[in-house]
């Protein structure tokens, strides 16, 4: 069982904070996608043991960039390619991210028509001023009635949003949540505002023209998105994702459960379970490759300790927590009663955060509390073998 990510580069414009892999110019923009093809169709060729290992696609999932910007026939194209190169199961969930400015009755029923069963809206604030100081694409009426729009169209819907910048308070933070909420949006995915190196928001913040962001406050708004998405009945199943019961998302879950997926696309990444490769971040490169017949990657194979140690990253992440005793049926390469030693230190080692309330224990399962959660990133790290 495996996903399917297709990375679509191209915005119409830069937001501020954003160091994904994107181009604002669609000159390319037919080639990228027949190129898009073409590596679909040649993966069994370069990958033949991942392709044969990796089961029944069960998601696939439109990322960017800005994949509304891509036409019907292009996302037929794009799904056809994949149904003809790998199998796809039944039911399986197929995820569009759009913008809000994209988001008419025309395109809705053109992305049903394609197959098209959950939508990811890209809405970040409802007030105008977050989103100028975001240099995102959409205002805040966009935001909104692209919502209602949605809503009559697609049940499984998912929105970003996010919180900890400079001009957010509290009340404000409340308010875009319960909007969510009014609709009956099942889920949301939240995300502090983070400032990412050689982005327009750090220069701006290095130059004194923006104010930095502040971590308490952050952390703030954190804790108290928790508590509201928990009384409206969202379960917190990962760091940044709430779902009402049954709406999580598949493909997501995927990654944390350590499956198996492919990422086709400048950028994309895939994983085999053992092994990791990701395109070039090069339109023009990975068009130019592609045509030749080359798919432009590199790889790298992780060893047993850096499996060890991603699956305690990912799953500290998840609402079911890291289970200790997975160890022994996942990791390769590593003798059992070594693995039963890295197992018990890992037990060993997270008594101190037990003790002060960042984690709980449940025989070999180890989940943070809502507190342990604010610094997920550090305790799991702390948690890491050399």
């Amino acid at each position: 069982m495996s996903g399917i990510y297709i990375h679509i580069p191209f915005c119409k414009q830069a937001c501020h904070y954003c160091n994904f892999h994107f181009s604002t110019s669609l000159r390319y923009k037919n080639e990228l996608i027949a190129a898009l093809l073409g590596e679909i169709s040649l993966t069994k060729d370069f990958f033949p043991e991942a392709v044969k290992n990796a089961g029944a696609v069960e998601t696939i999932y439109f990322g960017g960039g800005t994949p509304s910007l891509c036409t019907k026939e292009e996302i037929d194209a794009i799904l056809s390619q994949i149904s003809a190169s790998f199998e796809v199961a039944a039911g399986a969930e197929i995820t569009l991210e759009a913008n809000p400015d994209d988001i008419t009755e025309e395109r809705l029923l053109q992305w049903k028509d394609s197959g098209i069963t959950r939508l990811s809206i890209g809405i970040q604030s409802f007030f105008e001023e977050d989103l100028v100081w975001m240099n995102r694409a959409h205002n805040s009426s966009q935001a909104w009635n692209s919502l209602q729009l949605a809503t009559k169209y697609f049940d499984n819907i998912t929105i970003d949003l996010i919180y900890g910048t400079p001009g957010l308070t509290d009340d404000k933070w409340k308010q875009n949540v319960d909007r969510v909420i009014s609709l009956g949006i099942p889920h949301i995915s939240c995300y502090a505002l983070t400032v990412e190196p050689k982005t327009p928001l750090q220069k701006m913040i290095r130059e004194h023209k923006l104010a930095d962001v502040d971590p308490d406050h952050q952390s703030a708004q954190f804790l108290l998105l928790m508590t509201w998405l928990a009384d409206a009945g969202f379960e917190h199943y990962e760091i940044s994702n709430f779902a009402k019961p049954g709406f999580r998302s598949r493909h997501n879950s995927s990654y944390w459960k350590g499956k198996p997926y492919f990422g086709f696309g400048p950028s994309a990444h895939s994983f085999d379970g053992e092994s990791r490769w990701w395109n070039i971040a090069n339109n023009t490169t990975y068009i130019r490759s592609i045509e030749q017949g080359a798919i432009p990657y590199e790889k790298e194979v992780l060893t047993p300790v850096q499996q060890v140690n991603e699956m305690i990253m990912i799953s500290l992440r998840t609402l079911e927590g890291l289970d200790t005793s997975r160890l022994i049926q996942q990791i390769k390469g590593i003798a059992q009663d070594e693995i039963l030693r890295m197992k018990q230190t890992i037990l060993e080692e997270s008594a101190r955060y037990i003790s002060n309330g960042l984690m709980v224990r449940e025989g070999d399962w180890l989940r943070l509390t809502y507190e342990g959660k604010l610094l997920a990133d550090g305790i799991a790290a702390d948690l890491f073998f050399d």
